[in-house]
């Protein structure tokens, strides 16, 4: 009988613990649906069909939420996987939030797929059927296309212009003195390809016998893929009269 108790008493302290949020209760947001995910996003559909098959459980409000996602302390740690995922990246906040954000969000979706970053090992420990592709990867990296590739445009670029497409477009992953998920850009402008010390570079870009000028940032900038193949960025920026001015800017920064 005691031990039956102690049972009890167990299984109700696990049930009170399951009420408790320490890092913030995810499951406040409704969900929608699945099939509303992404649906007015102006994406390739194969990469929407990866994003909502792969990645919606921790980065939308469309998680699942099975058995073991109610018992804590277990709970406390997906919760806290889930509200940190969201923080990052919301895809159901996707047509409400500013271009510019979710341009940094697909260059660090598409970084993070070629580096076999995402989805995290402790979410595919148990969601195996998640993991990426080569295919997958192929289909994200059509996010930072669109656009790219558009001719030169004639003229001297204004690096007062290129700060401000540097803060809207390239802070999400780069800084000018500190590496982040790029290397730190003060002094790239005529710096060789791979060149910061300690910083985690591609194979492909570090043996790529690349320094950074005019012509070599405006293609890297258009489309890196086509400049080093397998490199670990695939964010481009669209528009020619910006990579001109984003240019002037990195020629100043030292």
């Amino acid at each position: 009988m005691k031990g039956v108790v102690v049972v009890f008493v167990l299984a109700c302290v696990v049930g009170a613990l399951s009420f408790v949020h320490p890092y913030g209760d995810p499951r406040v947001e409704s969900a929608k649906g699945l099939d509303t995910l992404l649906q007015g996003a102006d994406i390739p559909a194969s990469a929407k069909a990866v994003l909502v098959g792969k990645c919606a459980d921790c980065h939308s409000s469309e998680t699942r939420w099975p058995m073991y996602s109610h018992v804590a302390p277990g709970s406390w740690l997906m919760e806290r996987d889930i509200v940190e995922a969201r923080k990052k990246m919301n895809l159901s906040h996707w047509e409400t939030t500013p271009p510019e954000v979710r341009d940094v969000w697909m260059a660090k979706i598409v970084s993070e797929a070629k580096r076999g970053e995402m989805p995290p090992l402790q979410y595919l420990a148990l969601h195996w059927r998640a993991k990426l592709t080569p295919m997958d990867v192929v289909s994200l990296s059509a996010l930072t296309k669109s656009g790219a590739g558009e001719a030169s445009v004639d003229g001297v670029g204004d690096a007062t212009r290129g700060k401000a497409v540097f803060q809207k477009r390239c802070m999400g992953c780069h800084a000018m003195e500190a590496d982040r998920e790029g290397p730190r850009l003060a002094g790239v402008y005529g710096r060789k390809a791979g060149g910061v010390a300690g910083f985690g570079y591609s194979a492909a870009l570090k043996n790529s016998g690349l320094t950074w000028d005019e012509a070599t940032l405006e293609r890297w900038l258009s489309d890196p893929d086509m400049v080093v193949p397998q490199n670990n960025m695939s964010f481009s920026v669209a528009k020619a009269e910006e990579r001109r001015d984003l240019i002037a800017y990195l020629k100043t920064a030292h």
